[in-house]
């Protein structure tokens, strides 16, 4: 038996990694509870596995006490100076006390111990190699599903998308394969649990790591993310390299870079815009892509009140609030949006020419066919009477006008 079980753990170190010490150690300590188990026993005991020698033995461990309470865990002074008369109170006597039939029961508990530790030893692998991999996007294919939860099989693990992480314009059917963004990755007693999302802002800041060369390297550095999953996103890039425009390398020729990121989302409508340490101009620029008149600060509140163009109000708040929640998401800022007349009104904003506006920065919009177009902006909804006064007009055309 010692000459296989060696020859077993030698193989298992080589395959598994898991160190022969190790081992040897919980067999040991597994063989301590057999024994006890089996022969009825409650007395200290050490077991002595040797694999080298071949040899199994059991060694019954008691105390050395001046008065003795239990038999079975103790020995007086006196009969530990009969064997040995360098004994004192204190020392612990080991005497050997192998049953004859022990191998066979050694020879099991082996097994289911070994058996045991390779499989625990299997777990943290997986485990060790996912934990390091939280925050991170990987490719898995979708496997089952259930009432709650969608399950992704991402090869060595069975990954969970909860409901509440699932993009709910998408539809999944098993054999899928999709992208998915690990959130978490827990122990558990039926092993690694890892968790994954498809709505995290992770996943879209991942793929255009991904997608973009300038991203990836460093170059351009995405500043903050919002996201409304499976409707419309926005992202702030910036740039220290003068020679690098961090929008457009984030949109690609023709919009295939951003566009090829829509297209893994679902179509999510996805605006760049690029960022500023100036609040006015980053919350005039996240606000696109409506044009903004003016964007008045107060630091202490950190809030700022934006004047838009009357015929651009609603734009500049989106269908149901959209773009104004995601630009407030984006910016960190407090955003309240007055239209041009309301401003004029209220005497926040002074007269100025018309169409004169300092913040001419345009945003990338991505539509299915791959072009930057506004005139059928999302933002609009023609079911809503407020918005449906308000005229939309080819924001393009109007810059091309003023300038």
């Amino acid at each position: 038996m010692s000459s296989d079980l060696l020859d077993a753990l030698t193989a298992l170190e080589k395959q598994k990694g898991i160190s022969r010490d190790v081992l040897v150690e919980a067999i040991e300590a597994a063989l301590v509870t057999a024994y006890k188990r089996n022969f009825n026993q409650a007395q200290n005991v050490r077991v002595d596995l040797n694999l080298d020698k071949g040899t199994m033995k059991v060694y019954s461990r008691k105390d050395v006490v001046e008065e003795v309470e239990d038999e079975r865990l103790q020995m007086s002074l006196e009969d530990a100076l009969v064997i040995n008369p360098a004994y004192e109170v204190g020392d612990v006597i080991e005497e050997e006390v192998t049953p004859r039939d022990f191998g066979r029961i050694a020879a099991q508990t082996a097994k289911q111990v070994v058996t045991q530790r390779v499989r625990e030893a299997e777990r943290g692998l997986i485990y060790d190699e996912y934990v390091d991999r939280e925050d991170d996007i990987v490719n898995g294919i979708v496997e089952r599903l259930d009432a709650r939860n969608l399950y992704v099989g991402l090869g060595k693990v069975e990954a969970v998308l909860p409901a509440t992480e699932q993009i709910t314009t998408e539809s999944y059917q098993p054999h899928d394969r999709i992208k998915v963004y690990i959130t978490k990755v827990e122990r558990t007693s039926r092993g690694p649990q890892v968790f994954v999302s498809r709505t995290h802002p992770g996943l879209l800041r991942r793929l255009f790591e991904m997608e973009v060369p300038e991203i990836y390297d460093g170059t351009v550095e995405i500043k903050s993310i919002a996201r409304e999953a499976g409707d419309r996103s926005k992202i702030s890039v910036h740039t220290t390299n003068e020679e690098v425009d961090p929008v457009g390398s984030c949109v690609g020729s023709r919009g295939a870079r951003v566009q090829s990121i829509s297209n893994e989302l679902n179509g999510e409508k996805i605006d760049i815009v690029e960022w500023s340490e100036d609040p006015v101009i980053f919350v005039a620029n996240a606000l696109s892509p409506s044009k903004v008149l003016d964007v008045q600060v107060n630091e202490e509140e950190r809030s700022t009140r934006v004047v838009v163009p009357d015929y651009q109000l609603s734009l500049a708040i989106g269908k149901r609030g959209q773009n104004a929640r995601l630009a407030a998401k984006l910016t960190g800022w407090k955003i309240d949006i007055k239209s041009e007349t309301d401003a004029r009104e209220l005497g926040i904003y002074p007269p100025t020419a018309p169409n004169e506006s300092p913040f001419a920065e345009d945003v990338y919009d991505v539509t299915e066919n791959g072009k930057d177009e506004y005139m059928d902006d999302p933002y609009f909804d023609n079911e809503s009477e407020e918005e449906s006064e308000y005229e939309t007009i080819d924001l393009y055309s109007e810059t091309d006008e003023n300038n």
